[in-house]
């Protein structure tokens, strides 16, 4: 965080002795706001972990910039990038989630500024005579414990912009588990539609050869029942489809009824599955909730030694003092107020802090073993989802549709009947359906990888990560 010199009003010129005594602690006690307000820092850690860079809105026109490119990706059909571009333009969630950015950095800065002195004024009048009272006090306390309480001010700082960056990650991650699951579900709604057309084929055929006496009752209701299980399945379907697409638009940001163009099936299956080295390694040095849990320690471990460095002193003002009185010459001089531990030695601010360092250690040590394991059970499942949806690409679908080719030849040569033909029909189609599941479980399974590698639990959902406890920033002594 950027600093300045702090400059002492005119108005009190007998601050000037104190203020070179201390001059090292006003140096670095008057903090300033950065720049960039912390961000650059937050859209760096972003980027790096989903390829995209997130953006904080603070004016109107940077929300017009931010519309105008939302627009622009909505007019072409979306992929998975462009749907995490436009949650990071267009999520209001995501906006008031960096927001507390700005009230963190508000936070480190007052932390980093000298205590404001305090004037008292008092005036008695009677007989004639009126008496009155001027004092500046000033919080040396305060001044002494400066530096300590700026940098411990400046971690909870670096903490809240891991915890920004953290969300961020968190909403990209969310959106793209989205994205793949409406994709499939309307993918899914097509084969669906193709096996209800396959059952009313059937069921209709199955009706005239019932009227015509060349099918029994049995058989007709059997068909009947097909269909009717088929209609049912293509409404569950279509309103899955719904869903997800609804929960994608929800987390885009997006009002009313957008007109958003999903691509007609998802995206191949690598050739190659990752096989990332050192995860674990991995997830302990770059996920945002073990570093952000790190930085909650050493500012709790900071904090703890301020705390013990002041328990026997909590208030020591040094003021300037004068009175005047009517007809007597005014009188000058100084004035100390000092608290005296007479019944609170700070034990007991020493043990909370103790208490707040040892709960963040053991909540840092908590966030390190879930991510460990974390990681080994979210490449378990990654490389489960890869070879089922290899398995249903290499053997199930071609093994139906070589089934389907023979069993048109059986019907061509009047082997079979129409009804075996329709029935294979409806198992080619299910396979099919079993491989978008599988494809589709794949990605969201490769995306909860790269989450548990570098951002943080795959299980939080967006917006809901578990914050870190990290206790009240120390005030300086008043």
């Amino acid at each position: 965080m950027n600093k300045n010199t702090c400059r002492l009003p005119a108005a009190f010129p007998w601050l000037r002795p104190c203020a070179i005594a201390a001059s090292s602690a006003l140096l670095a006690g008057c903090a300033s706001f950065s720049a960039d307000g912390g961000f650059d820092k937050v859209a760096q850690l972003t980027k790096e972990r989903t390829g995209q860079q997130v953006a904080m809105q603070r004016a109107d026109s940077e929300r017009q910039v931010a519309q105008g490119r939302v627009a622009e990706l909505l007019a072409q059909p979306l992929t998975a990038d462009a749907a995490v571009e436009i949650a990071f333009l267009n999520n209001r969630g995501l906006q008031a989630r960096l927001g507390e950015l700005g009230i963190a950095e508000a936070d480190a800065v007052r932390a980093g500024r000298l205590p404001n002195p305090v004037f008292r004024f008092g005036r008695l009048s009677g007989g004639g005579s009126v008496e009155i009272e001027r004092s500046v006090l000033f919080n040396v306390l305060g001044l002494l414990t400066l530096p300590v309480a700026s940098e411990v001010g400046q971690r909870r700082f670096e903490q809240a912009q891991y915890q920004a960056a953290l969300d961020a990650v968190g909403v990209a991650n969310t959106v793209r588990r989205a994205y793949f699951d409406a994709v499939a579900a309307q993918e899914l709604v097509r084969f669906h539609q193709q096996v209800k057309e396959a059952a009313d084929a059937s069921n209709e055929l199955a009706k005239r050869m019932l009227q015509a006496g060349n099918f029994s009752k049995l058989t007709q209701m059997r068909e009947q029942a097909f269909y009717a299980d088929a209609s049912a399945q293509l409404a569950r379907a279509q309103h899955q489809a719904t869903a997800d697409r609804e929960r994608l638009i929800r987390l885009l940001g997006l009002s009313g009824d957008p007109a958003i163009r999903l691509p007609e099936r998802l995206p191949d299956l690598p050739k190659q599955p990752a096989d990332p080295r050192d995860a674990e390694r991995t997830a302990l040095e770059k996920r945002l909730d073990v570093l952000l849990a790190t930085r909650g320690t050493e500012a709790a471990a900071r904090s703890l030694g301020l705390t013990m460095a002041t328990r026997f002193i909590n208030v020591l003002e040094l003021g300037y003092q004068n009175k005047s009185e009517t007809g007597v010459p005014r009188s000058d001089g100084y004035e100390i107020e000092l608290e005296l531990p007479l019944f609170d030695f700070g034990a007991t601010r020493a043990a909370r802090a103790e208490a707040i360092y040892m709960q963040s250690v053991n909540r840092t040590a908590e966030v390190a073993v879930n991510a460990r394991s974390e990681v080994r059970e979210s490449y378990s499942a990654y490389r489960t989802a890869y070879d089922l949806a290899r398995h249903y690409r290499d053997e199930v679908v071609p093994l139906r549709k070589r089934i389907s080719e023979e069993n048109l030849l059986r019907y061509n040569g009047m082997l079979i009947s129409v009804f075996e033909l329709l029935a294979d029909a409806r198992e080619q189609v299910a396979g099919v359906t079993g491989y978008v599941q599988a494809l589709r479980d794949f990605w969201v399974a490769d995306t909860n990888l790269q989450t548990a590698l570098t951002g943080g639990s795959p299980g939080a959902s967006a917006l809901a990560q578990p914050r870190t406890a990290t206790g009240a920033v120390p005030s300086q002594a008043h």
